[in-house]
């Protein structure tokens, strides 16, 4: 398995801070302006990528991430441009943590083996499949460990002790700390969970817990961090951004690096202790 994220930690965890990671489709709204808004998003402070293939049927994704999917699928983006995208950002930054979070359609409809594969190749770190529950995720796991990718896992609140048990004991990298049930962004605030599940995790050893759902504000960035989790998602906030912005994209990048940095100075000393 790749050691980006552990290196991340480690540093971020030596410096006080929280890792900011935000999430994006990857083709929206097309190719070339993808690859400037990823590249706004690590200069102005990204720690690591969380990246989307366009999907017709995203079923953990809200309105917002939803039009996303559609504006690259209409622009014509497919699984190969998204795996081109992956290998230039990897080119031009050796150490980011690059992460997918996605479909089982997706996966399987190229074949497992082969999305793994061509995965590797382009540079990813790891690789989320939403749809995915932990007991059914035996033949991503063997693909995950013959491509040497980080299979990450789920933890939902109210998850059974067994449950986060497998995660811990399966999953690499980090862990995807839902902050509430539902879709994603469907609410302007983040309901962080009990300091207790954070707990559970570490005392299980599972990798590193990464809130997600609904961090769009300062406020929730630190709250996440005062939890006791080691990082935060930030994917439907920033998809807005994209979204207001479609016919000046000057102003988008912009207005997506002035987000960006206050997101990521929020990251500075407020972690656990």
């Amino acid at each position: 398995m790749s050691d980006r994220y552990l290196n991340m930690f480690t540093k971020l965890k030596e410096q006080n801070e929280g890792a900011f990671i935000p999430f994006v489709t990857l083709g929206d709204p097309d190719i070339p302006t993808s690859l400037e808004i990823i590249r706004v998003l690590i200069r102005s402070g990204a720690d690591a990528l969380e990246l989307g293939f366009p999907f017709s049927d995203p079923i953990a994704d809200g309105p917002v991430i939803q039009r996303a999917s559609l504006r690259a699928l209409d622009s014509g983006v497919t699984p190969d441009d998204c795996f081109e995208m992956i290998r230039h950002i990897r080119d031009e930054n050796e150490e980011l943590p690059i992460g997918l979070l996605l479909y089982a359609n997706l996966i399987v409809a190229r074949g497992v083996e082969r999305f793994y594969a061509d995965a590797a190749a382009a540079g990813v770190d790891s690789i989320l499949a939403a749809d995915v529950p932990i007991r059914e995720s035996a033949l991503i796991l063997e693909a995950a460990r013959k491509h040497h990718i980080s299979p990450v896992f789920i933890a939902a609140p109210g998850a059974r002790d067994s449950v986060l048990k497998k995660i811990a004991a399966k999953g690499r990298g980090y862990t995807y700390l839902l902050s509430r049930a539902g879709v994603t962004g469907t609410e302007s605030r983040a309901h962080t969970p009990a300091s207790g599940m954070i707990r559970k995790l570490e005392a299980l050893k599972a990798p590193p817990p990464v809130l997600g759902f609904g961090v769009s504000e300062k406020s929730h960035v630190r709250a996440a961090l005062a939890s006791g989790a080691r990082g935060v998602f930030v994917g439907s906030a920033v998809v807005k951004i994209i979204e207001k912005n479609l016919e000046n994209h000057k102003h988008m990048l912009k207005e997506l690096e002035k987000y960006a940095r206050g997101m990521k100075a929020a990251t500075r000393g407020t972690t656990a202790s």
